[in-house]
């Protein structure tokens, strides 16, 4: 069991892997660098470490301390306790949850060793946005999706925001880097996936004609909000597909379109 410390100056050096975690810049390149990712919230935290990833340091307020009492009788790191003003004052937010935990990264496994054992994946190109991000893997732990690979310029899928909005489906569902990009995406179509690559454009096959939920293995590509998947991506699929759209609108939020996606390819009608 970890004892509780009382810390009351911000700048104290045992809380520097929570400082400034509203500064996306700054925490994108200090987290992989430094092999540390941050929790926030009861359930994320918990989920981290069923996951198998090690604490480094925990921080709480102490209306947390009863509901973390079970953690904390576990933990073989620090767990710091602070008022929530200083909390605010060294991650630069309100922490509304009351209790994060710094913790250890794990390697990224091969993509091709994912691919081995898979027949269901998403493949994203371009996705800096993290509320997007974390959508997705909430949907592709949820919907049956085997792993996720990612383009060397999506964003990092540990980032805080990214873990809260997948309430720690980041955890779930393995993922790996393709690099180089688009070439990389060789490695999936010679795993035997059929590429299907997702475009609101009018010259794609609608999704469901194709009867997705048949392939031995498929690959969803997904491109950024806007800008969509890049013509080097479109052109490495197999088939460009589109989900039908009504009334007017003439596509989804890539998170929704994901989802729509998944389950396609992972239910029978």
């Amino acid at each position: 069991m970890s004892e509780p410390r009382t810390i009351t100056d911000p700048a104290d050096p045992r809380l520097a892997d929570y400082t400034g975690l509203t500064d996306v810049e700054l925490r994108r390149r200090r987290e992989p660098a430094e092999g540390l990712f941050i929790a926030e919230g009861e359930k994320v935290i918990r989920r981290a470490l069923t996951a198998g990833y090690r604490m480094r340091s925990m921080l709480l307020t102490a209306k947390w301390l009863d509901v973390m009492a079970d953690v904390i009788a576990e933990a073989d790191a620090p767990v710091h306790l602070v008022e929530p003003a200083l909390a605010e004052a060294v991650t630069g937010y309100h922490v509304h949850r009351g209790a994060l935990a710094s913790m250890e990264r794990k390697p990224l496994p091969d993509a091709a060793d994912l691919l081995a054992g898979a027949r269901r994946v998403a493949v994203l190109e371009g996705l800096v946005d993290h509320t997007n991000l974390g959508a997705i893997f909430r949907s592709a732990a949820a919907l049956g999706m085997d792993a996720v690979l990612l383009s060397p310029d999506c964003a990092d899928p540990l980032y805080r925001r990214a873990v809260k909005v997948s309430m720690g489906a980041v955890f779930a569902v393995p993922y790996a880097r393709l690099d180089p990009w688009p070439a990389a995406l060789t490695t999936v179509r010679e795993a035997g996936f059929t590429l299907l690559a997702l475009t609101p454009a009018d010259s794609a096959v609608d999704l469901a004609a194709l009867a997705p939920h048949t392939l031995p293995k498929a690959a969803l590509l997904l491109g950024a909000e806007g800008d969509g998947l890049t013509p080097h991506a479109i052109a490495a699929a197999h088939h460009p597909v589109r989900i039908p759209m009504s009334h007017g609108i003439d596509s989804l939020n890539v998170g929704a379109a994901a989802a729509v996606a998944f389950y396609a390819v992972t239910t029978t009608p």
